[in-house]
């Protein structure tokens, strides 16, 4: 079986899945085909869209005292990032790095060797004497493979506030896995969004342009387009929340009329309430105190956080201990 009739078949049971389910969902990694792509980079570029500008600005400001940090007593390290895309922020930090003639490999995971490949061209490109070895697969694995070839301290990168996605308790067993694939005094730098006005939390994923909107939709348009199904995306909308008490933001889809939608992949049709939503996607925000309680249960201690001038945002420097 090919690797794309394996995904294809894994998103039809995925989705069969969420629709069976009462309230019904959808797994929000699949909003990223190449629409889904080109949105989220305009999500990105929009004004109520602060968490980019945020990490961005904390590298760009903060280069110097990151790699000091990153150092500590070592004179190298190798630098591990999940999930890297294009790299746009990190390449801030690795040209400080090589502008300070640090003896350091960049070694990005991704389970797509398309987007290593594409990253590693691009780099050679920009920072031809860069040295990158991309590790292709699932991240513990990589990890772990990593871990196996030589002593030299690991510095993850989990940015983005990637984190957020998962729910507090998925996401401290994440932290814990990733904690098990590093040797004591390994290092990751995490990225998490702050709890600051709600409002401001609440327009970054409703913002006046519709682009959210249109990369939420673009889930069902997918279904239509790889599965065979006949949503009619004119009839359901984006619907956005977020609690001030617990940090969470859910984002939605809503069927505003009562209807039935057919799966041609999966021979099965489902039936829509009015006004019944579809949970996509959680996008946690942080306290410190919260931030300070994942690192202890994972198995880490804080070392330095660094934050934007706005207090929008954290990276956060932990140790294995």
């Amino acid at each position: 079986m090919s690797n794309t009739t394996e995904a294809l078949n894994a998103f039809a049971i995925d989705i069969e899945e969420g629709l069976s389910q009462s309230p019904k969902t959808l797994p929000s990694r699949y909003f990223y085909n190449d629409v889904g792509d080109e949105l989220f980079q305009e999500i990105m570029d929009l004004d109520e869209y602060y968490l980019t500008r945020a990490e961005f600005e904390i590298f760009v400001r903060q280069k110097v005292e990151i790699l000091k940090a990153f150092l500590g007593e070592e004179e190298t390290f190798r630098l591990v990032e999940l999930g890297a895309g294009d790299g746009t922020k990190t390449k801030v930090l690795l040209a400080h790095f090589m502008n300070e003639q640090v003896p350091f490999t960049y070694s990005p995971i991704d389970i797509s060797g398309s987007v290593l490949e594409l990253l590693k061209a691009t780099l050679k490109e920009e920072i031809p004497s860069l040295k990158v070895e991309p590790v292709e697969g699932e991240y513990f694995k990589a990890l772990e493979e990593l871990g196996e070839s030589d002593d030299t301290k690991e510095v993850v990168l989990f940015l983005g506030s990637n984190i957020g996605n998962f729910d507090r308790e998925s996401g401290v067993s994440f932290l814990r896995h990733l904690a098990n694939t590093l040797s004591k005094g390994d290092m990751l730098l995490i990225g998490f969004d702050l709890m600051k006005d709600p409002k401001k939390i609440l327009a970054a994923y409703n913002d006046k342009e519709g682009v959210t909107k249109a990369f939420n939709i673009n889930l069902l348009s997918r279904i239509n387009d790889e599965l065979g199904a006949n949503f009619v995306v004119e009839n359901f909308d984006h619907f956005p929340t977020y609690d001030p008490l617990t940090g969470e933001t859910k984002s939605h889809i809503i069927s505003t009329k009562k209807q039935e939608v057919h799966i041609e992949a999966l021979d099965k049709t489902f039936c829509f309430d009015a006004w019944e939503a579809i949970h996509t996607e959680v996008s946690q925000k942080y306290s410190q105190a919260m931030i300070e309680g994942f690192a202890e249960k994972a198995g880490f201690r804080i070392i330095k956080n660094f934050t934007d001038s706005n207090n929008y945002f954290v990276d956060s420097l932990w140790e294995k201990v």
